[in-house]
C-alpha cells in the first residue's frame, strides 16, 4: 500500500505557517520561564542548606542577596521569614528579627503556620528584650493577647506571667481566666491555674469559688392528670441536652406545635431568661409543667 504524502496548496501555507509559529513561541516561552527560574531556585536551595547547617550569618547575606535579587519570586515571602529565624539565632540581633518577623506577617497571604511561628517567635524575642529593660518591647507581647489565633493568645499570657514585674503579669490574667473556664483541653486548664496562680492567687481562689458554686442548669417536665396528686410523668435532664433536644425538633413539627398554640423557640427564650418560671400547658385533662432549676 502507497503512503500519502499530504501536499497542501497555497492556501494552507500561511496557516501551517501561523500554528508552527505560536507552537514554537508557547514552546519557548515554558522553557524559557523553566530556565529563568532554575537559578533563583537554586540559590534557594543553597542558603536552606546553609540554614540546615546553622551558618546563620552566612545565610542572612545570602538572604539578603536573593531578596535584592529576585524582589518579585514566589520563594521572596520564605525568604522574608527565613531571614527571621536566622537573625534570632545571632547574638544581638533580636531586634532585626523582630523586624524581619514582622515584615513577614504585613504580606499579603502569609502561610498560616509560618505566620504561628512568626508570632510566637516574636514573643519569645519580646520576652528577652524586656527583660534586658527594653520595655518598649513589651506591646509586642500584650498586643498578641487578643490575636484571633487561641495558640498564640494563650502563649502571650504564658509568657507574661512568667514577668517578675506585677503589673506585667498581671496583664495575662484575662486569657488565663478565659482559658480555665472555656478551655477543653485539661492539661492547657492546668497549666493555666499555675500560671494564675504564680500571678494573682486571690483571683485564682475567686474562680475556684464561682466554679463550685456554678451548678449546671436541670429542665424539669413534670405531667399531672386533673385530679390526682402523683404526676404521670416526671422527666429530670440537663439544660444543656434538653436545649439541644428542643431546638433539633424538625420545622415542620414546630409548626404543627405552633397551631395548637405552643411555640417551642417562644419557650426556649423564656425558660433562658426566666430560670424558676413554671411554664404550664393545659388541656381538659392534663397540666404540663415545664421549668429549670
Amino acid at each position: 500500500m502507497r503512503a500519502q504524502i499530504f501536499r497542501p496548496d497555497k492556501s494552507n501555507w500561511w496557516l501551517l505557517a501561523g500554528i508552527l509559529t505560536l507552537f514554537l513561541f508557547f514552546s519557548f516561552g515554558r522553557l524559557s520561564s523553566q530556565v529563568a527560574s532554575q537559578p533563583e531556585e537554586a540559590a534557594f536551595q543553597a542558603v536552606k542548606l546553609l540554614i540546615f547547617d546553622e551558618k546563620w550569618a552566612e545565610a542572612v547575606e545570602r538572604l539578603d542577596a536573593f531578596l535584592k535579587q529576585y524582589p518579585s519570586s514566589p520563594l521572596a515571602a520564605q525568604a522574608v521569614f527565613y531571614r527571621g529565624r536566622c537573625l534570632a539565632q545571632i547574638p544581638g540581633r533580636s531586634e532585626e528579627a523582630i523586624t524581619a518577623y514582622e515584615s513577614y506577617l504585613q504580606l499579603k497571604s502569609p502561610s498560616p503556620s509560618l505566620a504561628e511561628e512568626a508570632e510566637l517567635a516574636v514573643i519569645d524575642l519580646a520576652s528577652e528584650l524586656v527583660a534586658k529593660g527594653k520595655r518598649g518591647y513589651i506591646n509586642q507581647i500584650e498586643s498578641r493577647l487578643s490575636s484571633a489565633n487561641r495558640v498564640v493568645r494563650y502563649y502571650a499570657a504564658f509568657k507574661l506571667s512568667y514577668f517578675k514585674e506585677k503589673s506585667l503579669a498581671q496583664k495575662s490574667l484575662p486569657v488565663l481566666k478565659e482559658i480555665i473556664q472555656e478551655e477543653k483541653d485539661a492539661e492547657l486548664k492546668d497549666r493555666a491555674r499555675i500560671a494564675l496562680l504564680r500571678v494573682s492567687p486571690e483571683s485564682l481562689s475567686q474562680l475556684e469559688e464561682q466554679s463550685s458554686l456554678r451548678k449546671p442548669l436541670v429542665l424539669k417536665i413534670r405531667v399531672e392528670k386533673k385530679g390526682k396528686k402523683e404526676p404521670e410523668i416526671f422527666i429530670t435532664i440537663p439544660w444543656s441536652l434538653a436545649d439541644l433536644a428542643l431546638r433539633a425538633i424538625p420545622e415542620k413539627d414546630k409548626e404543627k406545635l405552633r397551631q395548637q398554640g405552643y411555640d417551642i423557640e417562644r419557650i426556649i427564650k423564656d425558660l433562658s431568661r426566666n430560670q424558676g418560671q413554671i411554664i404550664e400547658i393545659r388541656d381538659a385533662e392534663t397540666i404540663i409543667k415545664i421549668w429549670i432549676e
